[in-house]
């Protein structure tokens, strides 16, 4: 008999310890950008295989893998999880709104005079799952589960707004032939899951058609994950908090692409876009109003965003604080929000194609995620742990 298991779980469980793989791979990324083996490693992703860099490979095709298992995420919550209800939305929903729009103003007043700059105003938007949740795992019973459910909930809410964000300010020159293929490949998975085929084989089939069609359409490819993870069959257990993957194409697929996807593709990614060089860095960086917009928008505009949507919303008796969560905590938690590593480096190359901006948005990123992980982790940190007979008795 199968074995039972908690899906959201999981999840945590997995993206946590990828969020410290993630770390690991920006790091070595950042070494070999700094050191003898920097020609080789800029090299390598330029090498073209087949008609694609190594890099547009990783980027393009790998990323649509995550972006597949985003989207399966999105919909689990949404029809049958933590964010299956509207009362269960509206905290984290606000606070990702919150997150995301604070930020980009951020950016949008510093570069307001640069008018090539402002095409990156959705960099500081994003909040990076994985790093934010490899975070909380140093802390042990420092952070109730409550508040790790809560940034959970609000990273994929937050993703959901990034892929829509990507796909309508950064979609390229449409090819209509091609957009009419994966339109077509789409009433055909629909089809597949209209007559109740659950078999997982033929969906991947087409969604591999899909990602071709989508990347010759102009709108970028790893959206066709996203559409793809729409198309698969899922099947409800209300009431179970423990649901058995053997019973839902969509649960199968997620589980299977979890260990893939946070320990493989997203280190993989990381390796390949954090490592910049900093041998030409100088002070000037400070006054980069690209860099510093960048960097601003996700130390204070995720701070100022997502905190002050909670405190809104609590103290206008709309919301109640995740359970045995403070107000300490909940500004720690805040601060590693504006950890936008991942997806705030996937926009950055989206929004320039120019190089030397490409690294500036990395200075950027790396400063802003860097602050805003540290600050947080001490924060939260300094919190004195919750003990089980403490937790008990709250409850």
């Amino acid at each position: 008999m199968p074995r039972s298991f908690s899906t959201f779980r999981e999840f945590l469980r997995n993206e946590a310890a990828g969020g410290l793989v993630l770390m690991g791979a920006a790091v070595l990324a950042l070494v070999v950008a700094n050191s003898p083996l920097a020609p080789s490693y800029f090299a390598a992703l330029k090498a073209y295989i087949g008609p694609l860099s190594l890099l547009h490979w990783i980027n393009d095709a790998l990323m649509a893998v995550f972006f597949l298992l985003v989207g399966l995420e999105i919909k689990r919550e949404v029809v049958d999880g933590q964010l299956s209800t509207w009362s269960r939305r509206t905290l984290p929903g606000m606070a990702a709104l919150g997150g995301m729009i604070i930020p980009g103003l951020i950016y949008i007043v510093l570069n307001r005079n640069d008018p090539s700059a402002l095409r990156g105003w959705a960099i500081p938007a994003a909040t990076d799952i994985a790093f934010a949740l490899g975070v909380l795992s140093l802390l042990g019973s420092r952070v109730p589960t409550s508040l790790k459910v809560f940034l959970a909930a609000l990273a994929i809410i937050d993703d959901l707004g990034a892929v829509i964000i990507i796909a309508i300010f950064y979609t390229a020159q449409l090819n209509v032939y091609a957009l009419l293929g994966a339109l077509l490949v789409l009433m055909i998975l629909q089809g597949i899951k209209h007559f109740g085929y659950h078999r997982l084989p033929p969906y991947l089939f087409f969604g591999a058609i899909l990602w071709v069609l989508v990347l010759l359409s102009g709108i970028h490819a790893t959206i066709a994950g996203v559409l793809l993870a729409l198309m698969i069959p899922i099947v409800p257990t209300p009431g179970k908090p423990e649901a058995d993957h053997a019973t839902s194409p969509l649960h199968r697929l997620e589980h299977a692409l979890h260990m893939p996807v946070a320990f493989v593709i997203v280190p993989i990614f990381g390796f390949a876009n954090a490592g910049v060089s900093f041998a030409g860095i100088t002070p000037a960086v400070l006054g980069d109003t690209l860099a510093v917009g960048v960097a601003a928008g996700l130390f204070f505009g995720k701070l100022i965003g997502v905190f002050g949507a909670v405190a809104l919303l609590v103290r206008a008796g709309w919301a109640d604080l995740p359970a045995n969560a403070t107000w300490p905590q909940m500004l720690g938690l805040s601060l590693l929000c504006g950890i936008g590593f991942t997806m705030s480096l996937f926009i950055g190359l989206l929004a320039f194609d120019d190089p030397s901006m490409q690294d500036r948005v990395k200075y950027g990123i790396l400063a802003g995620s860097g602050l805003a992980g540290l600050a947080g982790y001490l924060i939260l940190r300094l919190q004195r742990p919750v003990l089980a007979g403490e937790l008990k008795a709250k409850t």
